[in-house]
């Protein structure tokens, strides 16, 4: 994958500072749809456009298939995964690429909300995914609280 824009590289800084004051609000061990919420009232209130539970269209040999939702879609063009987990697996990043993948997206963001550490930071991987489990960050770009 090739790197990520600029645009998109700002506005994942955007979401990662969002989402940190989200963190810092709520803390660990809610359900993901309560950090959802609160991400989209914190996003709305910074100006950062963004669509919720925004719907993908899944093809198999250009056969619609099927479809999923996108947590977040920032911005038309970063993907936001949300997840209130005791740890992230493979299968949240395997998640998370084929959501850019159908979408011919160049980013998305993994964000883990379950998580008792306030040490914030990230950093990326080739996979060109932020997984964001709020914490200290490990793994492919991955955020954690």
């Amino acid at each position: 994958m090739k790197e990520p824009g600029e645009d998109v590289d700002r506005l994942a800084n955007e979401v990662i500072g969002a989402a940190i004051e989200v963190h810092r609000q709520l803390g660990a061990g809610f359900l993901e749809s309560v950090y959802e919420q609160s991400l989209a009232i914190e996003l709305a209130e910074r100006g950062i456009p963004f669509e919720r539970q925004k719907p993908v269209i899944l093809k198999y040999k250009g056969n619609v298939v099927g479809d999923a939702k996108l947590d977040l879609l920032v911005g038309e063009q970063l993907i936001v995964e949300l997840k209130a987990v005791e740890a992230i697996h493979p299968i949240h990043h395997a998640q998370v690429i084929n959501y850019l993948k159908a979408t011919r997206l160049e980013l998305g963001l993994l964000i883990n909300f379950n998580v008792e550490q306030r040490l914030y930071g990230h950093k990326k991987n080739h996979t060109n995914i932020i997984p964001f489990p709020l914490g200290v960050l490990g793994g492919s770009i991955f955020l954690k609280f």
